[in-house]
């Protein structure tokens, strides 16, 4: 696979203060552990986006090089924190890596074809599962698994043992775990109510006239003709 760099840079001091000068000063705190030791260590957020805009889902292999030395590491984006309200980038792991010890990583899973029940009877894929765990040497992470949906009709469901690994990587997830199926075409909009009914309705909550009220006036004149 490709493997992206990314500069970074030991940072003194931990603790909220050091952090939110960090953070005032365009960068955020970051940790690299894996090796000998953990390092505290301070990153661009702009430089992490770069790297994982348009690959989300899935583990990049990194080459970080430290700003001062220039010393370089294996590694990859093991977790990224972001603030619940700004939503901003507030705090980034990095897992150091031996490029000849198999790692456990995240792959993407994207669609593939056009489905059967999709094209002749108008279906609707869904997608159920977007990426998998996966077992293999650093280099060997790959960008994305393909999930072939052309073979789909309405019913049909694609299983992770349908997925095709490359050689040398593990799908760890459930073979039998559904990744996508063609659900029936949305069901059309019941007609109307006719408009005789609601008329009926109107009419029955209407209130009857029993006797029409004469006039006072007329009353008694009514009465002296008796």
């Amino acid at each position: 696979m490709e493997t992206r760099e990314l500069t970074i840079r030991k940072r003194e001091g931990v603790g909220k203060g050091p952090a939110r000068r960090l953070r005032r000063a365009g960068e955020v705190p970051a940790i690299l552990y894996g090796g000998a030791q953990p390092v505290n260590i301070a990153v661009a957020p702009r430089d992490i986006y770069r790297l994982i805009h348009g690959h989300e889902g899935s583990t990049q292999l990194l080459s970080v090089s430290f700003a001062d030395t220039g010393e370089s590491r294996m590694a990859i984006i093991r977790d990224l924190q972001y603030d619940p309200v700004s939503e901003n980038l507030i705090h980034v792991d990095l897992q150091e890596v031996a490029m000849d010890r198999a790692i456990q990583v995240s792959v993407a899973v994207h669609h593939v074809g056009e489905a059967v029940g999709v094209k002749e009877t108008f279906g609707i894929l869904e997608m159920i599962l977007r990426e998998v765990q996966v077992s293999c040497l650093p280099g060997n992470i790959p960008a994305v698994l393909d999930a072939d949906v052309s073979g789909l009709h309405i019913g049909d469901v694609l299983t992770v043992k349908d997925l095709k690994a490359p050689e040398g990587v593990r799908i760890l997830n459930d073979p039998n775990q559904a990744v996508a199926t063609v659900a029936p075409p949305a069901a059309e909009e019941a007609a109307a109510p006719s408009a005789a009914p609601a008329e009926a309705v109107a009419t029955a909550a209407e209130p009857e006239v029993l006797t029409e009220r004469k006039p006072k006036d007329e009353k008694e004149g009514d009465e002296k003709k008796k």
